[in-house]
């Protein structure tokens, strides 16, 4: 029991000297840095420059002469970023003698290539017309969709399109049902119908008969 109370109130009389240590190292951790970020090609100040801490949520923006401080430790990393401006990265020194630090930031224009734009001169009206009236316009779907519904063009794919499994099966049923209608009979000859022979010229003023390449 002795020794128990003996070992506490030795631990109640290092703990506030462990902890004094503890705050004068945190203590001499803490830089407050002070700086001022500047043009690199004309030493102009840059108002609202992104000062932040890497990796934490704190930060600060430079005023309208570019100077700026905040309250960072050693051995930090702060980022410096500004539009039209390449970023920028500062390590604050872990070797730093006493609670201050000032730095000038100098930012470099970030250049931009942009793609080569030909102006060429306004044309007159009859070119303009003449222009306007050469030019291919594609079709739209509505007039893809009418020259698709064209007679003529239903008849090139209603013989280029092999049939569908509907139009099969209707035609061996139809035939079918002629065998079984003329069974037992001679079936008529359509050389002696005129309605035949109306199809027949239609077809061959079609075009119908011709070879196809």
């Amino acid at each position: 029991m002795k020794k128990f109370l003996l070992l506490s109130l030795l631990l109640g009389l290092l703990a506030p000297i462990a902890v004094k240590a503890q705050f004068e190292s945190f203590k001499d951790s803490i830089v407050q840095l002070y700086g001022v970020v500047m043009t690199a090609d004309s030493l102009r100040g840059l108002p609202g420059v992104t000062v932040k801490l890497r990796n934490q949520n704190r930060g600060t923006f430079t005023n309208e002469q570019g100077v700026f401080s905040i309250v960072v430790l050693k051995g930090d990393i702060i980022d410096f970023t500004y539009v039209g401006f390449k970023p920028k990265e500062v390590v604050i020194p872990s070797n730093i003698e006493g609670n201050s630090f000032s730095i000038i930031q100098l930012m470099v224009v970030d250049t931009v290539y942009l793609p080569a734009t030909i102006i060429k001169a306004r044309p007159r009206r009859e070119q303009f017309e003449r222009e306007f009236l050469a030019a291919d316009v594609p079709a739209d779907k509505i007039e893809v969709a009418r020259q698709n519904t064209r007679t003529a063009q239903s008849r090139i794919l209603q013989q280029s399109l092999p049939r569908d499994g509907n139009e099969n099966s209707r035609s061996v049923l139809n035939n079918y049902a002629q065998t079984q209608y003329y069974n037992g009979q001679f079936r008529p000859q359509n050389i002696f119908n005129p309605v035949a022979w109306n199809e027949f010229i239609q077809a061959w003023k079609r075009g119908d008969f011709k070879k196809k390449n």
